[in-house]
């Protein structure tokens, strides 16, 4: 964390000064008249956009929301790891490794028979025969366990914690932020109306009918340059602009509950799935805090067009579900802390934002839906949260700087394009989930399933688990080649980290001051692009090196990106932040022989950043170069895009290749 650098600063430097023309805040709780973005809904995805603007008072961010005030509890509780990786460019990752419960493991446990030997397990005089050629499986023993996340997939561990504190994170970081950002409860949207092209500066209307005492039935009106639908699956915004979602209906029952529970189940505080013979399954998600359980109940399958509010489920049938499923293990449930039953399908829209296909060329974007409100499905696959989180975090930047004039408004044609695709892999994903957490186990007698087309064997899940590691972790979304996306002409050069990817940290040394830490941690996420540049063996950063050039280049030339798109008087790296990794050890290098670019003048005072430069490890274990396979010769330049996944690879001395990417969607000051 940097500060101080326009001088110092007393007191907590995460509470950012409030800017002068903030007016952001609402104290009065009276919406503004006009906005730059208007956030409807205060979900994950709603705050994720609403803290990313947070950190630029410039633009007039409003974010509205129904509910009368912050989630308290219940909803989504999984985080995956590439998730905590954008909440450490938030700044808040280490409150939330502190109080979350760590995935570690995860296990699985399948129906018992006679010849199922389980040292946790116990016998039973009371099984029953399922049918299954005499077999006693009214039992359940464990088939496997699995490590949750596999070694070297992310510096962050897949975590669990309710939603309501990630909430509460964001939030506080909108309050802290120089927007000083709060949102306006208790606001229905009405109605909303996109003028003519041209016909004014902010052509979105939205009215909001309020629903606080003493003003219910009053209606705010409020225009804007882009709104921002994160209103869930019953989206006013989807609707307003003629979408609706599309793709199966929902034709099995659900029910969720966190409960605190005493019980001799010996995996109660493990992932883990249980399959039962004949009484469904149950996933088991311990929860924050060592005591409290979430329990996911499978319940009965539903008729045609049928859903589950038509059942009238009550916790009492709930819990009796899940004691059923459990058996022979006892399951006494204490205190139920939130509960509910769902029958969500796998769902999207044929796109996110507010243009038909046939206006692409003609017409720019002003109104865009996130998360829920353009996609829905079941929550067994622990994505939602996560990929909605990260529809936002793609959009947000773009919004940044197409308001903030570094890159025209066609820009944003690129954010449904890349989500669709990414929206449309968690459909496909979670109906194959889905549909393997329900169906019913193989017999014994019946090893093929042929009996039951449907029927699976624990081994199976359990293999189905691990092959899809990546994509549970979030780290699996690879972005095609595009605007945005380079080709991959010199892939060769950084084997593992694949261009379309999200940025995979390892540690290195900070030559500054000798710090071991993630390259990873210095993608704030402030809107900034990131050329990573990765010298060649022998390279110390002098004027005829390779990194010495490509300083020079980035420093002086008329076609460098810095000097065609930092604005005048900006500091050196307020668009583009150049970073250098060393073959060296740290020992060997002093950060003020470096080229200026890498030991930049900033602030008011032009106080030297110390912290451009790093080294990887002497260890080969945890060398970057080797754990991402960067050509040890050669090296290369990655460009990371302000939401941290790579934009292109290129050699150090392309130059011209380098201006003409980011000559393609960014303007010349």
């Amino acid at each position: 964390m940097q500060y101080h650098h326009n001088g110092f600063r007393a007191g907590d430097p995460g509470l950012w000064d409030p800017a002068a023309q903030n007016t952001q805040g609402s104290a009065s709780n009276t919406l503004p008249a006009e906005a730059d973005v208007l956030i409807v809904g205060c979900g994950p995805a709603g705050l994720t956009l609403a803290t990313q603007l947070a950190a630029f008072p410039e633009i007039r961010t409003v974010i509205v929301e129904q509910k009368p005030g912050p989630l308290q509890l219940g909803q989504a509780d999984g985080v995956a790891c590439r998730t905590m990786e954008m909440f450490e460019a938030f700044g808040f990752a280490e409150r939330v490794l502190k109080e979350s419960y760590w995935v570690n493991e995860t296990t699985f446990w399948k129906p018992g028979d006679d010849d199922d030997d389980d040292d946790d397990d116990d016998d039973d005089d009371d099984d029953d025969d399922d049918g299954g050629g005499g077999a006693v499986r009214s039992r359940i023993v464990r088939s496997g366990r699995v490590q949750d996340v596999e070694d070297g997939l992310s510096h962050m561990p897949h975590v669990i914690l309710n939603q309501a504190r990630v909430h509460d994170f964001y939030l506080e970081t909108m309050q802290r932020s120089p927007s000083r950002l709060v949102p306006h409860y208790h606001r229905r949207l009405s109605g909303l109306e996109r003028a003519p092209d041209g016909a004014s500066d902010y052509p979105v209307t939205a009215r909001f009918e309020r629903q606080d005492a003493g003003f219910t039935g009053q209606v705010d009106t409020i225009r804007a340059r882009y709104v921002v639908g994160c209103d869930g699956a019953r989206s006013g915004v989807r609707t307003g602009i003629g979408l609706s979602l599309k793709g199966d209906s929902a034709n099995h029952a659900w029910g969720v509950m966190d409960v605190l529970v005493v019980s001799d189940f010996p995996d109660i505080r493990f992932k883990s799935l249980i399959q039962s013979a004949n009484e469904g399954s149950i996933l088991i998600i311990p929860r924050e805090g060592g005591y409290l359980v979430r329990l996911y109940v499978e319940l009965d399958k539903l008729n045609p067009n049928e859903r589950v509010s038509s059942r009238n489920i009550t916790i009492e049938q709930l819990i009796a579900a899940a004691q059923r499923i459990f058996h022979p293990y006892t399951l006494d449930v204490k205190e139920v802390a939130w509960w509910s039953v769902y029958d969500i399908g796998q769902r999207m829209c044929d796109r996110f934002d507010d243009l038909k296909p046939e206006e692409m060329a003609t017409r720019l974007p002003r109104i865009f839906i996130a998360g829920d409100a353009c996609h829905t499905h079941s929550p067994k696959a622990g994505q939602g949260m996560n990929v909605s989180m990260q529809d936002a975090f793609n959009l947000g930047w773009k919004l940044a700087v197409v308001l903030r004039g570094r890159s025209p408004a066609s820009l944003l044609h690129t954010y449904s394009a890349e989500r669709h695709a990414v929206a449309k892999e968690l459909i496909d994903f979670d109906r194959e989930w889905a549909k393997m957490l329900s169906a019913p186990h193989k017999k014994p007698g019946d090893p093929t399933g042929a009996g039951n087309g449907e029927a699976i064997d624990a081994s199976e899940v359990q293999r189905y688990f691990v092959q899809h590691g990546r994509y549970t972790a979030g780290t699996a979304t690879r972005y095609t080649p595009a605007l945005l996306t380079g080709p991959s002409t010199h892939q060769h050069l950084a084997a593992g980290l694949l261009i379309g990817t999200r940025f995979h940290s390892a540690s290195v040394t900070r030559v500054g001051d000798g710090k071991l830490m993630q390259l990873g941690e210095t993608l704030a996420a402030d809107a900034r692009w990131r050329l990573m540049a990765f010298a060649g063996q022998g390279d110390g950063a002098g004027p005829a090196s390779p990194i010495g050039k490509l300083c020079n280049f980035l420093s002086h030339s008329p076609q460098s990106p810095l000097k065609r798109h930092t604005p005048a008087g900006a500091d050196v790296d307020a668009v583009f932040d150049v970073r250098a990794v060393f073959q060296q050890s740290h020992h060997q290098l002093a950060v003020t022989a470096m080229p200026e670019l890498l030991f930049p003048p900033k602030g008011r005072y032009g106080l030297r950043d110390y912290e451009k430069a790093f080294c990887a490890l002497e260890n080969e274990r945890h060398n970057i170069y080797t754990l991402r396979g960067i050509h040890r010769e050669l090296g290369c330049l990655v460009v990371v895009r302000p939401d941290q996944y790579i934009a292109h690879i290129l050699p150090l001395d392309a130059s011209d290749a380098l201006a003409a990417f980011f000559g393609g969607f960014m303007r010349d000051v």
